[in-house]
């Protein structure tokens, strides 16, 4: 079957690729069934988590009444940290192994319900944390069984974490991001209330609509799945795959829904209606790179976020320093699409057409410079960053910014092309100012 010719076979490629579709709910009402929900999945003596702010919001009202009433004994957990640490999910583990739950229910962002992910496979399966940390610096072993039945319901629309086995986290030792990653730990669902994004302020809704489209265009510009290694035998195929027809799909209308109602539901915050497709981008671009992967600029966010200095972001309710994690990819961002942008053009200005870019007569030379600019014109408009150096990043910090990020290979092996350390340096030199 003629899938297309990014597609085309290669001597050692794979000849396959994995569809592994969360099971989604969504609408407006939705939070309120998953009492129900968690009934119907076994549960009955419930961890409920979240983290102090949304602690004090109505989807946490919501889903406590919709447990409770559904007759299932609730247990809480408010001391989630944003951007969670290896010591935050080593917390949230001696809470899960001392509460003795049979179910997880995670109401708040990609920190609550990665720390959920993380607290359930530790608790279930007890281990060293380093043991199911990615490689190099884990040992990346698999996830020994099932683990208990889970409901995400996320109040942040860029993670995407109720769509996928991955569960991030910084290694304070390091100064570094890293993760998890294994289908065991997707969700066995995720209740996507579009309400639940009613009480984002303004800079957390750009930022996580440039995490969808970080998500979305990462895994449309991977990579393809048949220039991966082939496995020597039938095993499961690793989580990042690479680009293949049916996450370009959902990532390509992730990424139209980004670029058609970003700008409005940042200047519109009251406006449910440019919200509610957000939520769905999220969920799309979720789905396309839970099976693709991303690359390069979320390899280079975790060295971004782990190293911050004094970078205290507006809009979030913390004094201490940090890079969100949507800012943290999206200052690297269009540095990276003028590097990739020669190695698949087409899908470049694909992405910049989508975006609302008029690619008319672009020679494929351009695709990466188009697209950065389409991309660099929306962060303005939405107040982000002007690249690493307005989250406090200089030229003195670009080799150490390029040795925290270098050894992300799972990310960076599904690059479109190779990537060296010299390269890394200068696409980081690249993103220290966009304007």
């Amino acid at each position: 079957m003629a899938l297309g010719p990014y597609f085309s076979p290669s001597p050692d490629g794979d000849h396959a690729f994995t569809v592994e579709a969360p099971k989604i709910k969504f609408g407006v009402g939705s939070l309120d069934e998953i009492g129900v929900d968690a009934k119907a999945l076994g549960m009955s003596r419930v961890a409920l988590f979240t983290d102090p702010v949304v602690a004090k919001l109505e989807p946490m009202e919501i889903a406590k009444r919709a447990l409770i009433g559904a007759g299932l004994d609730v247990v809480i957990y408010d001391e989630v940290e944003v951007e969670p640490t290896d010591r935050s999910f080593k917390a949230a583990t001696l809470f899960a192994e001392e509460a003795g739950v049979d179910g997880y229910v995670s109401v708040g962002g990609g920190s609550t319900i990665d720390t959920a992910k993380a607290a359930n496979l530790y608790a279930t399966y007890p281990a060293d944390l380093l043991d199911y940390v990615n490689a190099p610096i884990g040992a990346a072993k698999p996830v020994p069984g099932p683990l208990k039945p889970h409901i995400a319901c996320p109040t942040t629309f860029g993670t995407a974490s109720e769509c996928t086995g991955i569960a991030i986290f910084d290694l304070l030792e390091m100064e570094a991001k890293t993760g998890i990653a294994n289908a065991r730990l997707r969700p066995d669902l995720g209740v996507l209330d579009p309400r639940s994004l009613m009480s984002l302020p303004a800079p957390i809704v750009a930022a996580n609509g440039f995490d969808v489209f970080t998500h979305a265009i990462e895994s449309l510009t991977a990579r393809p799945y048949s220039h991966r290694p082939r496995p020597d035998h039938a095993a499961p195929r690793p989580l990042s795959q690479g680009a293949n027809p049916y996450s370009d799909m959902a990532c390509s209308e992730a990424i139209r829904l980004v670029g058609a109602n970003l700008i409005r539901a940042v200047e519109e915050p009251d406006e449910l209606s440019a919200r509610e497709p957000l939520m769905f981008a999220g969920m799309l671009a979720g789905i396309g790179f839970g099976n693709a992967g991303c690359h390069m600029p979320h390899a280079m966010s975790y060295a971004v976020a782990g190293l911050v200095r004094d970078y205290v972001p507006a809009g979030w309710e913390t004094d201490e320093p940090m890079v969100p994690h949507g800012i943290s990819v999206i200052v690297n961002a269009p540095a990276v699409f003028r590097f990739t942008g020669p190695h698949c053009a087409d899908r470049h200005l694909k992405a910049a057409e989508l975006m609302g870019a008029d690619v008319r007569n672009v020679p494929g030379e351009r695709a990466g410079d188009v697209l950065a600019t389409q991309v660099i014109d929306m962060m303005r408009r939405t107040g982000m960053p002007n690249g690493l150096s307005g989250v406090g990043y200089v030229k003195s910090d670009l080799d150490n910014l390029t040795d925290k990020a270098f050894p992300q290979k799972r990310l960076l092996d599904n690059a479109p092309c190779a990537v060296s350390r010299d390269d890394l340096k200068g696409i980081f030199a690249d993103a220290l100012s966009y304007w």
